[in-house]
């Protein structure tokens, strides 16, 4: 990964043993140097899907649906959880040999050359549109590991991923990421439950022929096509991308007053703009500093940002 990991501290044991299912996810988070296990090495390889998460995403070989609990990396919580209307701008980074046919944070083996992410909060797997709003390049790309940890980037896109968006060469890139649910708005479920007890033997009844008719629905009732697992092509499109600029947005408040007295204490970091907006019908104004020249220059900007204790503040893209 670009900028790589950093080590993850455990700071509570009785947190660590109430929730040890969590182990996995910290040790992957952590991203150990250490090479595949033999079995891991030897199904490397295997891509079979045989199961699906909640909203009909295919879980690869080994791996489960998670959300996951918060977690804490370098002093910053992150809280897991389902998003269907995440939709967020920022810079993308990516990752390739050093953690290929390594366990992701759900359980799968890593693969450099599939399209797929990792994302700090998002459900594992889950589905999201990346845009890279430099050239138009847009990808749906199935999100199944944590990352990245570096401060300014809001997802870590597999090398194949990177190579599709035309970004592997610069190494990051300005993106759009948005989650992708099925058209309908239904979640499917299929396949068997990690939970699922196991089935006991019976004694065979006899068997006996049974005729059986197709009838016609109840009075009333029509009838529905059979329902289908959500899974969007994989393949690159092109949107219409203006223009656009780099910010550190450090919040967003429904009073103006509130917004005033943030931007008046972060004046000394650089030009504050207060921009009214509206989020799911809601007016709120947004506190920037900006627009910034290059990424470098915004890495540089919320790194001191951060310093001073303005801890939410984030990079964005408008």
């Amino acid at each position: 990964m670009r900028g790589g990991f950093r080590l993850l501290w455990v700071v509570s044991i009785p947190f660590l043993l109430a929730a040890c299912t969590e182990l996995q996810f910290a040790a992957q988070s952590a991203k150990s140097i250490a090479g595949p296990s033999p079995q891991a090495a030897a199904t490397a390889t295997a891509t079979s899907v045989a199961r699906y998460s909640p909203q009909g995403v295919p879980i690869g070989e080994g791996g489960i649906y998670k959300v996951g609990t918060p977690y804490v990396i370098e002093g910053v919580t992150y809280y897991p959880r389902e998003d269907p209307t995440y939709n967020e701008t920022g810079i993308a980074s990516w990752y390739g040999e050093q953690f290929h046919a390594k366990r992701t944070a759900n359980g799968e083996l890593y693969d450099m050359n599939a399209v797929t992410a990792a994302h700090k909060t998002l459900p594992l797997p889950s589905y999201v549109q990346v845009t890279n709003l430099e050239n138009g390049r847009s990808l749906v790309v199935r999100v199944n590991d944590r990352g990245p940890y570096v401060n300014g980037r809001i997802i870590d896109l597999s090398r194949r991923s990177a190579q599709l968006l035309g970004m592997d060469r610069a190494g990051i890139a300005k993106v759009r990421v948005k989650v992708i649910s099925p058209p309908d708005g239904t979640f499917i479920v299929a396949g068997k439950p990690e939970t699922e007890p196991e089935l006991r033997s019976a004694t065979a009844v006899p068997v006996a022929a049974v005729e059986s008719a197709a009838l016609p629905p109840p009075p009333g009732v029509r009838e529905e096509a059979p329902r289908q697992r959500f899974e969007p092509p994989a393949q690159v499109a092109l949107q219409a991308v203006g223009p656009s600029s780099l910010y550190i947005q450090a919040g967003a408040f429904s009073r103006y007053d509130n917004a005033a007295n943030l931007g008046n204490r972060l004046a000394g970091f650089g030009a504050v703009r207060i921009t009214p907006t509206k989020v799911r019908g809601a007016d709120l104004y947004r506190v920037r500093i900006g627009p910034l020249a290059s990424v470098q220059d915004a890495d540089s900007t919320l790194a001191r940002v951060i310093g001073g204790g303005f801890t939410d503040a984030r990079i964005v893209v408008d």
